[in-house]
């Protein structure tokens, strides 16, 4: 008779059997261990909830008052005698990897990541582990990220041009992450940073929790449209083609994801300028960070579960698909800000609920682009 695992994949999200909890779960249960606050992974009517300090606020400010403990990196808390910590994701502010160990078995559940250091988050840092649960937003060998100081460069110079060209500048990102990088980044003597009222709401709870940011200017109904066009406006995805933005005309608008590498993703937000700057880790970055796990095998949660999955057991892991309801916060698939839209067609194997995301097509072929990684 086989080992029951210390991490499970139920209906309600990841399940801990031996400690009674969960890990990110979509609906409501008594313990819940977050591993950072958009809207795909922190759901309002746990009884508890466990977090990384830095995403306290901003819980709060989306949660309203919930029932919230929060803790350092690796600070270990105990739950009926499986030992919890929390380590650097490095996807946004506050976000962490969880650490799972009960008797010597290690399960680590990434959240989601990247492996560049952006300059605000908390750095990711490579926990060894039996079992990695992961994502794979970006898990095609199409995806490769430059550099965020080239990305910032050319950022920088659209916002100069439209200045010396009498134009608004708008450029868009969600509002938890995002946008903060985007924020520390900018070239501060070219003007003013101006915010939507989402962006600064959350901006004003991470201030309340120590991160520093450098400073911005809420836009309201008496803000002077001239003082604006010499600045740069901060808005969130759910302000793309809405008064509120039209307001600004004339304006050049640019748009930050990382889905802004897919031919026609910058015409379908109607974007004058697309920013390939993503929060999650590129094809390269996924393979790097699963190999420094050491990991016996790797679960895949959401993204291009299938692709990656089978390239991964190509070159030696033992992977796996899972179906999980956590979804994209890159922004162009949605409407609503933040809000999942993978939307998985399911089978039943090996024990585990599998899933296929239902993504776009990209004629990629994945055989040319494949990259030997020893383990």
């Amino acid at each position: 008779m086989s080992k029951k695992p210390l991490l499970e994949f139920t209906d309600k999200g990841i399940y801990c059997a031996t400690g009674k909890f969960y890990i990110d779960p979509w609906k409501p249960v008594d313990d819940a261990v977050i591993t950072h606050a958009h809207a795909d992974h922190a759901y309002l009517g746990h009884k508890r909830y466990l977090a990384h300090h830095f995403s306290r606020e901003v819980l709060l400010y989306r949660l309203g008052e919930i029932n919230l403990q929060t803790v350092e990196y690796g600070e270990k808390v105990i739950k009926n005698g499986v030992e919890i910590s929390l380590f650097p994701a490095g996807h946004v502010i506050g976000s962490a990897q969880v650490r799972v160990e009960y008797k010597g078995e290690v399960w680590v559940v990434s959240g989601d990541y990247k492996v560049e250091n952006d300059g605000i988050s908390t750095p990711f840092e490579p926990v060894r582990c039996h079992h990695f649960i992961s994502e794979c937003t970006f898990g095609m060998p199409v995806y490769q990220w430059k550099p965020q100081a080239d990305i910032f460069n050319d950022v920088n110079s659209w916002w100069r041009s439209n200045v010396d060209h009498n134009q608004a500048t708008v450029i868009v990102g969600y509002s938890l992450g995002k946008a903060q990088r985007i924020l520390q980044n900018l070239d501060l003597s070219i003007g003013n940073v101006y915010t939507h009222g989402v962006i600064e709401n959350t901006n004003e709870a991470l201030r309340r929790n120590g991160i520093k940011l450098n400073p911005t200017i809420r836009i309201t109904q008496d803000t002077p449209k001239e003082e604006v066009r010499k600045g740069i406006i901060l808005a969130p995805p759910s302000s793309v083609g809405t008064p509120w933005m039209r307001k600004f005309n004339p304006y050049s608008f640019g748009y930050c994801s990382g889905w802004m590498a897919i031919r026609g993703a910058k015409r379908r937000r109607a974007a004058d300028r697309g920013f390939v700057l993503s929060d999650h880790a590129d094809w390269d970055g996924l393979i790097s960070a699963i190999d420094a796990t050491g990991c016996e095998s790797v679960y895949l949660t959401h993204g291009y579960t299938a692709t990656f999955t089978r390239y991964l057991n190509e070159i030696g892991f033992d992977a796996h698909e899972v179906h999980t309801l956590y979804g994209d916060d890159e922004g162009i698939n949605s409407v609503p800000e933040e809000e999942p839209t993978v939307h998985p067609t399911t089978s039943k194997a090996n024990g585990f609920e599998k899933s296929e995301a239902q993504v776009l097509s990209f004629g990629e072929d994945l055989g040319e682009a494949k990259k030997e990684v020893k383990i």
